[in-house]
Parts: structure tokens; C-alpha cells; sequence
């Protein structure tokens, strides 16, 4: 079987650009989200008398992509926060399949490690 050929230096770039597209990406959906929100809503006074958490409803999968598709502001923002979220997970599973790749079974068996860290962290401790 050959062996692929990706240097260091490239894995480490391209992990880079992932990182800042993610962070781009996350940014740009979460201001076209406020724009919206404030668009709608800021002529709202807020009543700081009473803390009335509405964020129940993102507590679920389908609780979080079905609102989004009615473009609420609010909605859009949270989907900005998962992409910002979802940003070094992805980069961390990039850095499996690059050091798998590579053949590097340690550096691979670390970001295993850090992988199943990270998805205990956002799936498994809140339940």
C-alpha cells in the first residue's frame, strides 16, 4: 500500500486555515444574526427586573436546526455558536486522519484521546 506523503508543515497549515475559516465563518454568521436580531427586536426595552431564561429549546438537536430555518435572529446567532464550537473538533478530527495518514500511531492515539475528550464534554456531561 503507498504510503501518503504529507509533510508537517503542510498538515500544520492546513490545520491553520481550518481554524481560521472555522473562526470567520462562526463570525460572520453570528453578526448577520445580530444585525437580524436587532433588525427585529431592538426596539424592545429589556426588563432587568426578571431573568427569564428562554435558551430550553437548544438543549436538543432538533431543538437547535428547526428554529433555524425560520431565520430568527436568535437562531441564526446559536448557529453561529455551534459552528464556533464545532471548529477545533473539526480540527481535531482533522489531525486524526492527517496522523493516521502520516502513520504517526502515537500522535494519532493522542488526538483520539482528545477527540473522545472533547465529545464527552459537549454530549455526554450535560445528560
Amino acid at each position: 500500500m503507498p504510503r501518503f506523503d504529507m509533510s508537517d508543515r503542510t498538515l500544520e497549515n492546513v490545520m491553520g486555515r481550518l481554524l481560521r475559516v472555522g473562526v470567520l465563518l462562526a463570525t460572520a454568521v453570528v453578526l448577520i444574526g445580530g444585525m437580524r436580531y436587532l433588525w427585529r427586536n431592538g426596539d424592545l426595552a429589556p426588563d432587568y427586573g426578571v431573568f427569564a431564561g428562554r435558551l430550553t429549546d437548544f438543549r436538543s438537536q432538533p431543538g437547535i436546526t428547526n428554529p433555524i430555518l425560520g431565520l430568527r435572529g436568535s437562531t441564526i446567532i446559536q448557529l453561529g455558536l455551534i459552528i464556533l464550537v464545532a471548529t477545533p473538533v473539526s480540527r481535531v478530527i482533522f489531525a486524526v486522519v492527517g496522523f493516521a495518514l502520516e502513520r504517526d500511531r502515537l500522535y494519532t492515539v493522542v488526538s483520539l484521546v482528545v477527540l473522545a475528550i472533547l465529545l464527552f464534554g459537549l454530549f455526554g456531561a450535560g445528560t
